[in-house]
């Protein structure tokens, strides 16, 4: 089992507490020393305020807030979890993505996925209705434009006629790709174009807002994970690398639940196929996530990794 934790760099109304650049590298550093293996930030470039007043959050910029991460560590993978690849030009998310990961020393996951704020879409000059299409069309022609040579590329809204994009990602054939979303569209793309996915638990009425499938229990994410193994056999693929949360640390969880519970998760989500977790401590200030990272590090990671029961 791998371990992931969310940056608050979506706490942006807290000022310096949460998004200065010395908070960055506190808090990234505090995850590299407890054990993580990888660190995520999310992505909003243009929030609503409808959407802000009712629950939503600011977001840095991924890349920028990424780059930080990874300037202040030296094994922490930096990931986006999740990049809205609809919104960008492929050319754009190219390039960043691979800038980051020569940067980083090959350190990228790239956690992509279709986005679900229409209004979002509408500010960026984007069709909501698209999203599905120009997500699969952003990853195909990552993958191209990632080969370093002069190619010829046609998008519904780009055209690209002898063209060669540098640098290339240090790892190859390119950084990993995981897709998020629960729906059976999203866990298809993930077995046929991604290499991993990344599932996120959602109760039935927050689904219907993000426009995704329900994922409510540990059944759930079971059931989810034998359809994503069909999936991928009827693809011709392989085991996909699979991130989650434990369900006791999603829905606005206020506190840390019992470390030997969470021992006791983790147990359970790799027997179900799940590689990576996801543990991000509940926190009020900088110093209350620092502490409960640290804590996450000695009690459940380091516990799980000595093999303990």
């Amino acid at each position: 089992m791998k371990f992931t934790i969310q940056l608050p760099t979506d706490r942006v109304a807290a000022g310096e507490e949460f998004v200065s650049a010395e908070a960055i590298r506190e808090l990234a550093r505090a995850a590299e020393l407890a054990g993580f293996d990888a660190a995520f930030v999310t992505d909003h470039p243009a929030p609503e305020d409808r959407w802000l007043r009712s629950g939503g959050h600011q977001a840095l910029d991924p890349f920028v807030a990424l780059a930080f991460v990874a300037a202040a560590t030296t094994r922490l993978r930096v990931q986006t979890h999740v990049l809205v690849a609809a919104y960008r030009n492929p050319f754009l998310t190219a390039k960043a993505i691979a800038t980051l990961d020569v940067l980083s020393g090959g350190r990228v996951i790239a956690g992509l996925a279709t986005g679900y704020l229409e209004p979002e879409f509408a500010a960026l000059g984007v069709d909501y209705a698209e999203r599905n299409e120009l997500t699969d069309e952003a990853i195909l022609a990552m993958k191209r434009i990632w080969g370093g040579e002069s190619l010829a590329l046609e998008g519904r809204h780009f055209r690209a006629s002898g063209h060669t994009v540098l640098p290339r990602p240090v790892q190859s054939p390119h950084p990993p790709l995981w897709i998020g979303g629960n729906s059976r569209r999203a866990m298809r793309r993930a077995a046929e174009l991604g290499d991993g996915w990344l599932p996120f638990p959602a109760p039935a009425r927050m689904a219907k807002r993000v426009h995704t499938a329900p994922m409510e229990s540990e059944a759930d994410l079971a059931a989810a994970l034998a359809e994503l193994r069909k999936l991928a056999e009827g693809a011709g693929r392989g085991p996909l690398e699979v991130c989650a949360s434990p369900f006791e640390l999603a829905y606005g969880a206020k506190e840390l639940p019992p470390s030997g519970q969470l021992v006791e998760t983790a147990g359970r989500f790799a027997a179900l196929g799940v590689g990576w977790l996801i543990l991000t401590p509940p926190a009020r200030t900088r110093a209350e996530f620092v502490d409960g990272v640290a804590r996450l590090g000695s009690e459940v990671i380091a516990e799980l990794r000595s093999g303990a029961p």
